[in-house]
């Protein structure tokens, strides 16, 4: 089987969908499936990278890591039919998606789809909601000729059958439970940061105002006096609201701003930290959650999109309702104080997580990919 994928994003850019899709070629190639990739022109990504077509583009404005980019339609056709695939696969509904889209019918090459984001949810984080119906009415547009459309959780499924959206099938997500492990707690990370805390309590992804960063400072600014000398809160990430809130929180003592970090140091913060914080609404999973389950660290997570769908309340961690900044200080101050049933729930977040294999979801994905691509093929040998 040979696969062309049309995506905005891709590793080495740090977000879910561009790791995901790195894990999907990267099996690809394990499996001895043949692809080639499409995508805008990225600085972060060489031109030498293997399999890979680049094409000039421009930050898309509500989220700049992802490119929406120019290209002569005819070129893609060509490289198409060059490459001859038994299957398209588009990650996007910029215009890489479009291109993608266009090559394939007029080839009558069978397509497929992710959808990696909810971005009408994003609109009311930009004060720009009255948008919202023009953009779900495109997103219906987009997706309508799919032989199938791959989405994350249950939730998502759910959100887009309600809008009218058909041919859903769930690809859920994996974690490399050898890179995310709970002995990757090191000194290492308390020595580097100068945290002197009893305790770590960690965020990991993007700083942007659709991950609720503004119900993470309220829970830092609000919480009680009488925990707050022993905790360490670590934020890992960059994005739109860094600045903002590097500024915010530059006096206090008890609040580092890492960065992106990557392989083992980002590793380290995980295992090192004794929970794991994430307030976002807005995710269609949350891949990051995962890694931290995987790494032994029970989650917070807000009772809403596709976290709610990996977290169990009480036992991998805790959910909370969106926004609620008290809840989640509840929550936060209810393990840090019971260390047996914190302990507990670090087995359970391990546990869960060793069962989300990587190899047994990517399968079942490719075999999807070939079960639609030869009902293709059989349709045109009886056409």
């Amino acid at each position: 089987m040979k696969v062309a994928l049309f995506s905005d994003t891709f590793y080495p850019q740090v977000n879910g969908a561009a790791r995901t899709l790195k894990r999907l070629t990267d099996h690809m190639m394990k499996s001895g499936i043949e692809y080639e990739i499409f995508v805008p022109e990225m600085k972060e990504m060489a031109q030498s990278y293997p399999n890979t077509n680049q094409f000039t583009s421009f930050p898309f404005f509500f989220y700049p890591e992802c490119r929406a980019a120019i290209a002569n339609p005819k070129k893609i056709m060509d490289q198409l039919r060059a490459f001859s695939p038994d299957l398209v696969h588009i990650a996007t509904p910029l215009t890489m998606g479009l291109y993608g889209m266009y090559g394939a019918k007029r080839l009558n090459i069978p397509m497929t789809a992710s959808y990696h984001t909810h971005f009408d949810r994003y609109l009311d984080y930009y004060k720009s909601s009255w948008l919202s119906p023009i953009l779900c009415k495109y997103l219906k547009w987009f997706h309508q000729p799919f032989e199938t459309i791959f989405v994350p959780s249950k939730e998502t499924k759910i959100h887009l059958e309600l809008q009218g959206f058909h041919s859903l099938s769930i690809w859920g997500r994996g974690v490399d439970c050898n890179q995310f492990h709970p002995n990757k707690n090191s000194m290492f990370l308390r020595d580097k940061y100068n945290i002197k805390e009893k305790h770590i309590v960690l965020y990991v992804g993007r700083l942007a105002p659709e991950k609720d960063i503004c119900t993470l400072t309220n829970i830092i600014e609000h919480f009680p006096e009488k925990l707050q000398k022993e905790v360490h809160w670590l934020i890992v990430g960059n994005g739109p609201s860094y600045e903002e809130l590097d500024a915010q929180m530059n006096e206090k003592e008890n609040v580092t701003l890492t960065g992106y970090l990557m392989g083992d140091e980002l590793s380290q913060a995980y295992a090192s930290a004794d929970l794991f914080v994430f307030p976002s609404a807005t995710e269609t999973f949350g891949n990051v959650v995962l890694e931290a389950l995987a790494s032994g660290t029970p989650a917070i997570v807000a009772d809403a999109g596709g976290v709610k769908e990996i977290v169990m309340d009480n036992a991998t961690g805790k959910v909370c309702p969106p926004k609620d900044h008290q809840a989640f200080i509840r929550a936060i101050m209810e393990l840090l104080e019971n260390e047996k049933k914190l302990r507990r729930m670090e087995l359970e977040a391990r546990n869960f997580a060793l069962q989300q294999s990587w190899d047994t979801i990517l399968d079942q994905l490719l075999d999807e990919f070939e079960n639609i691509a030869l009902h293709r093929s059989t349709r045109l040998k009886h056409a």
